[in-house]
Protein backbone atom coordinates (compact mmCIF):
# COMPACT_ATOMS: atom_id res chain seq x y z
CA UNK A 1 0.00 0.00 0.00
CA UNK A 2 1.73 3.65 -1.04
CA UNK A 3 1.68 6.40 1.68
CA UNK A 4 2.07 9.73 -0.34
CA UNK A 5 4.54 12.00 1.59
CA UNK A 6 1.89 15.08 2.59
CA UNK A 7 0.01 12.37 4.69
CA UNK A 8 3.20 11.37 6.44
CA UNK A 9 3.74 14.99 6.89
CA UNK A 10 0.64 15.86 8.51
CA UNK A 11 0.83 12.54 10.73
CA UNK A 12 4.15 13.65 12.12
CA UNK A 13 3.29 17.24 12.39
CA UNK A 14 0.12 16.44 14.71
CA UNK A 15 2.34 13.77 16.79
CA UNK A 16 4.33 16.57 17.38
CA UNK A 17 3.90 17.93 21.01
CA UNK A 18 2.78 21.36 21.19
CA UNK A 19 5.54 23.54 21.72
CA UNK A 20 4.89 26.66 24.08
CA UNK A 21 5.89 29.55 22.96
CA UNK A 22 9.18 31.52 24.75
CA UNK A 23 8.27 34.70 25.59
CA UNK A 24 10.28 37.83 24.65
CA UNK A 25 12.55 39.03 27.76
CA UNK A 26 10.90 42.42 27.25
CA UNK A 27 7.03 40.83 27.73
CA UNK A 28 8.30 39.17 30.89
CA UNK A 29 9.32 42.37 32.17
CA UNK A 30 6.40 44.01 31.14
CA UNK A 31 3.82 41.41 32.98
CA UNK A 32 6.04 41.03 35.97
CA UNK A 33 6.43 44.85 35.89
CA UNK A 34 2.35 45.13 35.65
CA UNK A 35 1.57 42.47 37.98
CA UNK A 36 4.07 44.00 40.96
CA UNK A 37 2.31 47.46 40.40
CA UNK A 38 -1.59 45.70 40.80
CA UNK A 39 0.13 43.92 43.41
CA UNK A 40 1.01 47.32 44.79
CA UNK A 41 -2.49 48.92 44.40
CA UNK A 42 -4.39 46.30 46.06
CA UNK A 43 -2.39 46.16 49.01
CA UNK A 44 -1.67 49.78 49.61
CA UNK A 45 -4.73 50.80 50.76
CA UNK A 46 -4.49 48.29 53.47
CA UNK A 47 -1.20 49.06 54.51
CA UNK A 48 -2.32 52.96 54.67
CA UNK A 49 -5.13 51.79 56.77
CA UNK A 50 -2.84 49.98 59.08
CA UNK A 51 -0.45 53.04 59.41
CA UNK A 52 -3.50 55.06 59.96
CA UNK A 53 -4.07 52.97 63.07
CA UNK A 54 -0.85 53.70 64.57
CA UNK A 55 -1.64 57.44 64.51
CA UNK A 56 -3.38 60.25 66.74
CA UNK A 57 -6.59 61.53 65.10
CA UNK A 58 -4.70 64.88 64.38
CA UNK A 59 -2.01 63.12 62.81
CA UNK A 60 -3.78 60.76 60.64
CA UNK A 61 -5.25 63.48 57.61
CA UNK A 62 -1.92 65.00 56.94
CA UNK A 63 -1.24 67.50 54.02
CA UNK A 64 1.95 65.72 53.45
CA UNK A 65 1.57 61.55 54.83
CA UNK A 66 4.34 60.59 56.79
CA UNK A 67 4.90 56.61 57.25
CA UNK A 68 5.26 57.43 61.23
CA UNK A 69 4.17 60.51 63.16
CA UNK A 70 3.59 59.92 66.57
CA UNK A 71 2.87 56.34 66.49
CA UNK A 72 1.34 54.56 69.39
CA UNK A 73 -0.81 51.91 70.42
CA UNK A 74 -3.25 54.21 72.27
CA UNK A 75 -6.59 54.04 69.54
CA UNK A 76 -6.48 50.00 70.16
CA UNK A 77 -5.94 50.65 73.70
CA UNK A 78 -9.02 52.99 73.22
CA UNK A 79 -11.54 51.07 71.57
CA UNK A 80 -10.73 48.09 73.31
CA UNK A 81 -10.96 49.40 76.77
CA UNK A 82 -14.32 50.97 75.52
CA UNK A 83 -12.87 54.68 76.26
CA UNK A 84 -14.71 54.80 72.53
CA UNK A 85 -17.52 53.34 71.77
CA UNK A 86 -18.50 49.77 72.99
CA UNK A 87 -16.40 48.03 71.52
CA UNK A 88 -16.40 44.54 72.73
CA UNK A 89 -20.41 44.66 73.00
CA UNK A 90 -20.17 45.26 69.40
CA UNK A 91 -17.91 42.52 68.86
CA UNK A 92 -19.63 40.08 70.46
CA UNK A 93 -22.75 40.84 69.06
CA UNK A 94 -21.20 40.14 65.37
CA UNK A 95 -19.83 36.59 66.73
CA UNK A 96 -23.11 35.52 67.62
CA UNK A 97 -25.35 36.64 64.68
CA UNK A 98 -22.66 35.70 62.29
CA UNK A 99 -22.04 32.40 64.44
CA UNK A 100 -25.90 31.48 63.98
CA UNK A 101 -25.98 32.98 60.53
CA UNK A 102 -23.59 30.28 59.18
CA UNK A 103 -24.84 27.23 60.77
CA UNK A 104 -28.11 28.00 60.61
CA UNK A 105 -27.46 29.42 56.50
CA UNK A 106 -25.16 26.33 55.98
CA UNK A 107 -27.37 23.45 57.60
CA UNK A 108 -30.48 24.78 55.35
CA UNK A 109 -28.71 25.40 51.99
CA UNK A 110 -27.12 21.92 52.34
CA UNK A 111 -30.48 20.17 52.89
CA UNK A 112 -32.07 22.30 50.02
CA UNK A 113 -29.25 21.76 47.44
CA UNK A 114 -29.37 18.07 48.55
CA UNK A 115 -32.88 17.87 47.74
CA UNK A 116 -32.87 19.60 44.76
CA UNK A 117 -29.59 17.35 43.83
CA UNK A 118 -30.94 13.82 44.87
CA UNK A 119 -34.90 14.20 43.93
CA UNK A 120 -37.17 14.98 41.37
CA UNK A 121 -40.14 16.21 43.33
CA UNK A 122 -43.40 18.62 41.76
CA UNK A 123 -42.19 22.51 42.12
CA UNK A 124 -38.20 21.55 42.18
CA UNK A 125 -37.81 23.84 38.94
CA UNK A 126 -39.37 26.74 40.40
CA UNK A 127 -37.69 26.33 43.68
CA UNK A 128 -34.88 27.53 42.18
CA UNK A 129 -36.07 29.64 40.16
CA UNK A 130 -37.13 31.55 42.98
CA UNK A 131 -33.60 31.40 44.66
CA UNK A 132 -32.73 33.23 41.44
CA UNK A 133 -35.15 35.45 41.77
CA UNK A 134 -34.47 36.25 45.50
CA UNK A 135 -30.51 37.28 43.79
CA UNK A 136 -32.15 39.56 41.22
CA UNK A 137 -33.19 42.06 44.09
CA UNK A 138 -30.45 44.81 45.51
CA UNK A 139 -30.72 44.80 49.47
CA UNK A 140 -31.89 48.55 49.21
CA UNK A 141 -35.55 47.01 48.01
CA UNK A 142 -36.09 44.59 50.31
CA UNK A 143 -35.62 46.56 53.44
CA UNK A 144 -39.08 47.58 54.26
CA UNK A 145 -40.96 44.02 53.27
CA UNK A 146 -39.03 42.78 55.58
CA UNK A 147 -38.96 45.11 58.61
CA UNK A 148 -42.63 44.53 58.61
CA UNK A 149 -42.29 41.04 58.59
CA UNK A 150 -39.97 40.98 61.30
CA UNK A 151 -42.45 43.52 62.98
CA UNK A 152 -45.58 41.22 62.51
CA UNK A 153 -42.93 38.13 64.07
CA UNK A 154 -41.84 40.60 66.70
CA UNK A 155 -38.63 40.12 66.25
CA UNK A 156 -38.08 43.58 65.07
CA UNK A 157 -34.99 45.17 67.36
CA UNK A 158 -33.73 41.08 68.11
CA UNK A 159 -30.24 39.82 67.41
CA UNK A 160 -32.37 36.43 65.98
CA UNK A 161 -34.14 38.89 63.37
CA UNK A 162 -30.99 39.79 61.37
CA UNK A 163 -29.95 36.57 61.29
CA UNK A 164 -33.08 35.56 59.54
CA UNK A 165 -32.62 38.36 57.21
CA UNK A 166 -29.20 37.10 57.10
CA UNK A 167 -29.89 33.89 55.86
CA UNK A 168 -32.66 34.36 53.36
CA UNK A 169 -30.33 36.58 51.68
CA UNK A 170 -27.62 34.21 52.12
CA UNK A 171 -29.15 30.70 51.60
CA UNK A 172 -30.12 31.05 48.00
CA UNK A 173 -26.05 31.40 46.60
CA UNK A 174 -25.30 28.78 48.86
CA UNK A 175 -27.51 26.44 47.78
CA UNK A 176 -26.91 27.04 44.50
CA UNK A 177 -23.21 26.56 44.93
CA UNK A 178 -23.72 23.40 47.09
CA UNK A 179 -25.94 22.06 44.24
CA UNK A 180 -23.39 22.24 42.09
CA UNK A 181 -21.08 20.08 44.47
CA UNK A 182 -23.50 17.30 45.48
CA UNK A 183 -24.18 17.27 41.64
CA UNK A 184 -20.28 16.31 40.83
CA UNK A 185 -20.93 13.25 44.22
CA UNK A 186 -22.36 10.03 42.49
CA UNK A 187 -25.14 8.98 43.01
CA UNK A 188 -24.07 5.64 43.79
CA UNK A 189 -23.19 6.35 47.02
CA UNK A 190 -26.21 6.92 47.93
CA UNK A 191 -27.06 3.51 47.07
CA UNK A 192 -24.73 1.84 48.57
CA UNK A 193 -25.57 3.58 52.10
CA UNK A 194 -29.04 2.63 51.61
CA UNK A 195 -28.24 -1.12 50.91
CA UNK A 196 -26.41 -0.82 54.34
CA UNK A 197 -29.39 -0.01 56.34
CA UNK A 198 -28.93 4.07 56.43
CA UNK A 199 -31.76 6.19 56.25
CA UNK A 200 -31.98 8.85 53.79
CA UNK A 201 -31.00 11.30 56.41
CA UNK A 202 -27.93 9.59 57.13
CA UNK A 203 -26.79 8.81 53.59
CA UNK A 204 -26.68 12.76 53.63
CA UNK A 205 -25.30 13.01 57.18
CA UNK A 206 -22.45 10.22 57.54
CA UNK A 207 -22.01 9.84 53.38
CA UNK A 208 -22.63 12.76 51.44
CA UNK A 209 -21.28 15.83 53.76
CA UNK A 210 -18.16 14.50 54.51
CA UNK A 211 -17.49 14.41 50.40
CA UNK A 212 -18.43 18.34 50.58
CA UNK A 213 -16.12 19.57 52.75
CA UNK A 214 -14.96 22.18 50.19
CA UNK A 215 -18.34 23.21 48.88
CA UNK A 216 -19.24 23.39 52.74
CA UNK A 217 -16.42 25.83 53.54
CA UNK A 218 -17.15 28.10 50.64
CA UNK A 219 -20.77 28.71 51.84
CA UNK A 220 -19.48 29.25 55.29
CA UNK A 221 -17.08 31.75 54.52
CA UNK A 222 -19.72 33.51 52.04
CA UNK A 223 -22.67 33.07 55.22
CA UNK A 224 -20.25 34.39 57.84
CA UNK A 225 -18.98 37.15 55.80
CA UNK A 226 -22.36 38.20 55.09
CA UNK A 227 -23.52 38.98 58.49
CA UNK A 228 -19.79 40.11 59.74
CA UNK A 229 -19.49 42.57 57.40
CA UNK A 230 -23.30 43.94 56.31
CA UNK A 231 -24.28 47.31 57.18
CA UNK A 232 -28.01 48.11 56.19
CA UNK A 233 -29.73 45.36 57.49
CA UNK A 234 -27.71 45.92 60.75
CA UNK A 235 -28.86 49.68 60.60
CA UNK A 236 -32.27 48.94 60.19
CA UNK A 237 -33.42 45.99 61.82
CA UNK A 238 -31.50 46.09 65.16
CA UNK A 239 -32.21 48.54 68.28
CA UNK A 240 -30.93 51.95 68.07
CA UNK A 241 -28.93 51.18 71.49
CA UNK A 242 -25.09 52.06 71.52
CA UNK A 243 -25.05 48.37 72.85
CA UNK A 244 -26.89 46.58 70.66
CA UNK A 245 -25.16 47.54 67.13
CA UNK A 246 -22.47 44.96 65.35
CA UNK A 247 -19.08 46.04 64.46
CA UNK A 248 -20.25 47.56 60.87
CA UNK A 249 -22.80 49.88 62.44
CA UNK A 250 -21.29 50.63 65.87
CA UNK A 251 -17.70 51.87 63.46
CA UNK A 252 -19.95 54.96 62.53
CA UNK A 253 -19.78 56.29 66.03
CA UNK A 254 -16.02 57.31 64.91
CA UNK A 255 -17.21 59.36 61.77
CA UNK A 256 -20.15 62.18 62.90
CA UNK A 257 -21.46 65.17 61.45
CA UNK A 258 -18.97 67.53 63.18
CA UNK A 259 -16.15 65.34 63.78
CA UNK A 260 -13.59 62.58 62.28
CA UNK A 261 -11.88 60.18 64.68
CA UNK A 262 -9.58 58.53 61.73
CA UNK A 263 -6.98 56.90 64.02
CA UNK A 264 -10.10 55.50 66.26
CA UNK A 265 -11.88 54.41 62.95
CA UNK A 266 -8.62 52.86 61.53
CA UNK A 267 -7.54 50.80 64.49
CA UNK A 268 -11.10 49.18 65.18
CA UNK A 269 -11.68 48.41 61.47
CA UNK A 270 -7.91 46.16 61.73
CA UNK A 271 -9.54 44.33 64.74
CA UNK A 272 -12.69 43.80 62.59
CA UNK A 273 -10.70 42.39 59.58
CA UNK A 274 -8.79 40.15 62.16
CA UNK A 275 -11.49 37.49 62.50
CA UNK A 276 -12.71 37.44 58.78
CA UNK A 277 -8.79 36.61 58.30
CA UNK A 278 -8.45 34.02 60.70
CA UNK A 279 -11.79 32.51 58.97
CA UNK A 280 -10.58 32.66 55.96
CA UNK A 281 -7.37 30.67 56.61
CA UNK A 282 -9.13 27.78 58.35
CA UNK A 283 -11.02 27.30 55.33
CA UNK A 284 -9.03 28.67 52.27
CA UNK A 285 -7.51 25.05 51.29
CA UNK A 286 -11.04 24.09 50.52
CA UNK A 287 -12.13 27.43 48.52
CA UNK A 288 -10.58 27.04 45.22
CA UNK A 289 -11.57 23.18 44.76
CA UNK A 290 -15.25 24.24 46.27
CA UNK A 291 -15.97 27.29 43.90
CA UNK A 292 -14.55 25.00 40.96
CA UNK A 293 -16.85 22.15 41.63
CA UNK A 294 -19.39 24.63 42.59
CA UNK A 295 -19.23 26.56 39.65
CA UNK A 296 -18.79 23.94 36.59
CA UNK A 297 -21.63 21.59 37.55
CA UNK A 298 -25.29 22.51 37.73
Amino acid sequence: MTIDSASLQATSTAAEPTRRRKRSAAASVGLHAALIVASLIAVFPVFWVLVVSFKPDAKAIEPIPTLFNESSLDNYWNVLSGAKGAFLSWFGNSVLIAALTTVLGVLLAATTAYAASRYRFPGRHWLLLSFLVVQMFPFAVLIVPLYNILLSLGLQGSAFGLVLVYCSTAIPFCTYMLKGYFDGIPSDIDEAGRVDGLSPFGVFWRLVLPLAKPGLAVTAFYSFIVAWSEVAFASAFLSAEDRSKTLAVGLQVFVQQNRAEWGHLAAASVLVAVPAMIVFYLVQRFLVSGLAAGGVKG
